[in-house]
């Protein structure tokens, strides 16, 4: 197993997530990908790696959003060989401690999220708006997608690797944060199980958070766009105007 972790300007946290990982689950390895942060995070990073053999390093030329960088960790780490590539923060929001319960579940499953709309899950350090606002989000993801997934763009997740290779990633187009809920409804489409585990999301404490109103108006814009798409099809498959559903192909345009 491996986890994907994309960094830019994450210095004050690289060192000390990689270490609360690999302490919690020794046998999981670590894919840093960086984004050329001009903090020093890659130059971290290629000290983690040449100090534990459990952790290696990619190296981007420039930051282009969250969904590229995790394309790029997946599809190394598909040519690794893993058979489990999984994803989280390098802020600390993911509480590598909370992982084993992903993987357990993973069991009887295709594609793990660790969850904090789900009973059991929580979010601590954010105010009420926040808490609203991502909670409406979700549902209104979740409603427009036609999915039953509770918290579409959860970031810490567990993939087996042929849902990866199932999934078509070469079509993916989504960099931002709506780039979560692309993978989770290829998944559904795919025919393969989603299963939501409970977690505890931690605010960070150190560094910038990297949600901009550009991004979060991008991952709008698409999710409705595709939530018409797939509202469309369906009239039109009642209708007798398109065959039986394949997996949504409008999804990442």
């Amino acid at each position: 197993m491996v986890m994907v972790v994309p960094t830019y300007n994450e210095a004050d946290n690289l060192a000390w997530i990689v270490d609360r990982l690999l302490t919690a689950v020794p046998d999981t390895h670590v894919l840093v990908v960086d984004d050329a942060s001009p903090d020093g995070t890659g130059d971290l990073a290629d000290g983690l790696a040449a100090a534990d053999e459990r952790v290696r390093v990619v190296h981007r030329t420039e930051k282009a959003g969250l969904g590229a960088a995790y394309l790029h960790g997946f599809r190394v780490a598909l040519e690794a060989g893993y058979d489990v590539v999984g994803e989280m923060d390098a802020d600390g929001s993911h509480q590598p401690e909370q992982l084993h319960r992903l993987r357990e579940a993973l069991d009887a499953a295709d594609l793990v999220i660790g969850s904090r709309w789900v009973p059991g899950g929580s979010v601590v350090n954010w105010d009420a708006l926040r808490r609203a606002l991502s909670r409406s989000g979700n549902l209104y993801a979740r409603v427009l997608l036609g999915v039953a997934v509770r918290d579409l763009t959860a970031g810490y997740r567990l993939f087996r690797a042929d849902t990866l290779r199932a999934i078509d990633l070469s079509s993916v187009r989504s960099v931002g944060y709506c780039f979560q809920a692309d993978l989770a409804v290829r998944t559904i489409e795919a025919g393969l199980r989603v299963v939501e585990v409970p977690i505890d999301f931690l605010e960070r404490e150190r560094g910038q958070s990297k949600l901009s109103g550009s991004v979060a108006t991008e991952s709008l814009r698409r999710i409705t766009g595709w939530g018409l798409v797939r509202r469309r099809d369906q009239v039109r498959r009642r209708l007798g105007l398109l065959p039986a559903p394949a997996r949504d192909q409008e999804l990442s345009r």
